[in-house]
């Protein structure tokens, strides 16, 4: 007699083509942030086939859905996938390309929610073989602060019932298809966005007797807030201070009245984090009054940090290494990437791991957010069938 085990491999074998069709509508209809709304209609139609449970509309367009088991109050567990896609224009020469100009999902999201949509039909299949329910969440808005995630949160997502413990999945271009990758503690770094307008008085560049150059004010701030920040970075506890926008808009012989930089700050303590920015504000104060400027700081607190619970993450380890073979289970190191995972992570004891999509023999080694993304999809029968026996071993 088959095991649950192998009623999952096989299961996740016979669904792959569908699975697979399903990753490429949604890849081929992209939408942004808060914007998913034939995303939902499609994910809720799919839910219907399944005869699973939903409720649509959390968080403006996110989805949450319950399959029980038998005793559904002894456990509740929690998957999560992510649904909106990237304001990059595709250059994929691919029959599901995407059919909406200048938008693309090029950071996996479609995988993650066919993914899902396979997990959820196996375990709908198998509930009477395992005790508990499994919650099903569907957020939008994982790229756009304040992100998805928070919303959920604060229009219950999390309640009613309340999961003892959540998983997010998320592709990884640097991991061959049929691996995944785990890292327990300290993953993915806050994000922040740091904007300083540095404030002078301009005129022409011939009489500067007369002006007051917010432009060398700027550079020195740069350099001193460079300095100074990332100094800090230990590989213990990486730290990136980067400015990628500098705006002086004056001429070759006028000085402007300001210069605006836009940057952004990412660290793995939050205690230093908040230190940070502190320097930020007085240091870019005190440089420009020091140079006959002012300035002004804003600073948009973003994600925190990810956190991936040592039980968890250690009980993830053994059930892949039990679905997928030790070798096809693989550490990672801390990224300096941020998502928002981490706030279901600050609320459920959580695992936030990596499944391989890499696949260079046939070409596919682009990394996220460029317009040549794509995945092996080989890739989605790992991904929906290790969801679902996660969720079943947590059960046990």
């Amino acid at each position: 007699m088959d095991t649950i085990i192998d009623k999952i491999r096989q299961l996740s074998a016979h669904y792959a083509q569908d699975v697979t069709g399903i990753r490429r509508h949604l890849h081929a209809n992209p939408e942004l942030a808060f914007e998913e709304h034939k995303t939902a209609e499609y994910i809720a139609s799919k839910l219907d086939e399944y005869n699973i449970p939903y409720k649509q509309g959390v968080a403006k367009t996110g989805i949450v859905a319950l399959i029980q088991g038998t005793n559904p109050s002894k456990k509740v567990v929690a998957l999560r996938a992510d649904m909106d896609a990237l304001p990059i224009a595709e250059k994929n020469n691919i029959e599901y390309k995407s059919n909406n100009p200048g938008l693309m999902h090029a950071c996996g999201h479609d995988v993650h929610m066919a993914s899902l949509l396979g997990a959820a039909r196996i375990l709908k299949k198998l509930s009477n073989e395992f005790e508990g329910t499994v919650k099903l969440i569907f957020q939008p808005s994982e790229e756009k602060y304040p992100g998805g995630a928070k919303l959920m949160i604060e229009e219950g997502a999390l309640e009613k019932p309340k999961p003892a413990v959540i998983w997010g999945q998320h592709v990884f271009p640097l991991l061959e298809a049929g691996k995944i990758g785990l890292r327990s503690g300290e993953y993915m770094a806050s994000t922040d966005e740091v904007f300083i307008t540095v404030k002078g008085k301009g005129g022409h560049a011939a009489t500067p007797e007369l002006n007051i150059d917010p432009v060398p004010i700027a550079a020195t701030i740069i350099l001193e807030l460079q300095k100074i920040i990332n100094s800090k970075s230990t590989p213990e506890c990486p730290t990136v201070f980067a400015l990628g926008r500098v705006i002086a808009d004056g001429k070759n012989n006028i000085i402007p009245d300001e210069v605006t930089l836009d940057g952004t700050l990412r660290a793995f303590d939050e205690k230093w984090r908040d230190e940070a920015h502190q320097i930020i504000r007085e240091k870019s104060q005190s440089i420009a009054q020091s140079m006959g400027g002012n300035s002004e700081v804003k600073i948009d607190k973003g994600y925190p940090v990810l956190v991936n619970d040592d039980t968890v993450t250690a009980n993830t380890r053994k059930y892949a290494e039990e679905y997928l073979g030790k070798e096809n289970v693989v550490n990672l190191d801390l990224r300096m990437t941020a998502e928002d995972f981490a706030y279901f992570a600050q609320q459920v004891p959580a695992c936030f791991y990596r499944l391989g999509i890499r696949n260079e023999a046939k070409g596919i080694i682009s990394n996220l957010h460029t317009s040549t993304f794509n995945v092996d999809e080989s890739c989605l029968e790992t991904g929906m069938g290790l969801m679902a026996w996660l969720a079943v071993s947590e059960l046990k």
